[in-house]
């Protein structure tokens, strides 16, 4: 319980600080918020992505009568969901449009945000914990809100941040520090491992109530280092001496519920097949991964595999990667249409070329595709095998040419 003189010494604090901050750079998300749109707002994604400063630029859009509080501040710790009475009280009665971020952090949070939205008020929230906003979201707030997910600096932002020209050199630039602004201002890696460890014991270790801690953090330290490789519930409790593949699996839920990790299927006509079969891990950040890993060292080729990866993601396709006797890197699937075939390699030469045109063409040949993409640092070529068209594009050249712009 919060005493409303602290609640209102918050408040006023949180918004003169809104007031100072300026020249933030624009994220290419703020283009899919409608003004017109009456529905709960939800952004959600990984600590120190830039859903605040997304917030803040949703603010500088919208008209004065605003109210605004983050619940990460410490002032208000105890926060409960009774204070949310006083919370409404402070704000007053002509505010029009609500900003919470990291909601999900007071319990019972959405029968405040519903009742908000029932007032004909318009809300948008931040979070960065998928299960806690998705369980909440899909009862109290079914078919009443949007979804956005927020990840670190596109190519694009990622340039316009650091002020730099689009460039070979500034696009290996981009894959080798990633996106993530707080890291980009100075470069010290420890701002990366220090997030990794907020998110591994404060977000996932404390709020689960984990002892082993230790067996925690290696089994992600492990599965960073191994971007791009498949990996089993079974396989990681022997690995790490694991009592069950269920201990196992609350881990990798709570690792990708926090958007650290992500798990790609294999692709199956069969959903049982698809929960069954291992999946391939990818990291939400290249620079992040990098710097709480020595295995890239000289691999750039399963970072650029990780890139491609969260590229994809951001356009929000359903992917899976393909594997009978070769294997495919991703399938990509629109309005359940598979849309595009990507193999991933750093560069094709003599000793993999075989390899990447197999595995690729077999995919092509089950989905019934007349092109693929092998996607490298910096090769551009064309190959016709069979009839069938094979893009050697650059990864940059594909942002520039086949997604639009929309990366």
């Amino acid at each position: 319980m919060i005493l409303k003189e602290d609640l209102q010494a918050a408040v006023e604090g949180q918004r003169k600080s809104l007031s100072k901050i300026k020249g933030l750079t624009q994220r290419e998300a703020l283009a899919k918020f409608s003004p017109a749109s009456t529905h709960i707002e939800v952004i959600a994604g990984v600590r120190r992505s830039g859903k605040s400063t997304l917030m803040r630029q949703l603010i500088e859009e919208t008209t004065t009568d605003f109210a605004y509080l983050n619940f990460e501040d410490p002032r208000i710790f105890d926060f409960e969901i009774g204070d949310f009475a006083k919370l409404d009280e402070l704000f007053g009665e002509e505010v029009s449009t609500y900003f919470f971020d990291e909601i999900q952090n007071v319990k019972g949070w959405e029968v405040f945000v519903r009742q908000l939205h029932d007032r004909g008020r318009k809300v948008f929230i931040t979070g960065s914990n998928a299960s806690l906003l998705s369980s909440e979201l899909g009862t109290k707030l079914t078919g009443r809100h949007l979804s956005h997910e927020i990840l670190p600096f596109s190519y694009s932002e990622f340039l316009a941040y650091c002020n730099l020209e689009n460039s070979n050199e500034n696009f290996l630039d981009y894959l080798i520090s990633g996106g993530f602004p707080e890291y980009l201002r100075d470069r010290n890696p420890e701002v990366l491992q220090n997030l990794l460890k907020d998110i591994v014991f404060r977000d996932i270790a404390i709020r689960h109530g984990i002892k082993n801690t230790q067996t925690l953090m290696e089994i992600t330290l492990f599965l960073i280092a191994n971007v791009g490789k498949t990996t089993s519930f079974n396989s990681l409790r022997k690995t790490f001496n694991v009592g069950s593949p269920s201990t196992v699996s609350d881990y990798l839920a709570w690792l990708q519920d926090s958007y650290l990790l992500f798990f790609l299927p294999k692709f199956s006509w069969s959903q049982k097949s698809i929960s069954k079969n291992a999946k391939k891990v990818y990291c939400v950040d290249t620079g992040f991964a990098k710097a709480n890993s020595l295995s890239f060292s000289k691999d750039s080729g399963r970072l650029l595999e990780n890139l491609v990866y969260i590229i994809l993601r951001k356009k929000r396709m359903d992917l899976f990667y393909f594997k009978e006797k070769g294997e495919c890197d991703f399938v990509a699937f629109e309005n359940k249409q598979c849309k595009w075939l990507i193999q991933v390699t750093e560069r094709v030469h003599a000793d993999n070329k075989k390899r990447e045109l197999d595995g690729l063409t077999e995919a092509m040949s089950f989905f019934e595709k007349e092109e693929g993409f092998i996607l490298t640092l910096d090769q551009e070529d064309k190959l016709i095998i069979e009839g069938k068209t094979i893009h050697l594009v650059s990864v940059r050249g594909f942002i520039e040419n086949f997604l639009t712009g929309d990366s």
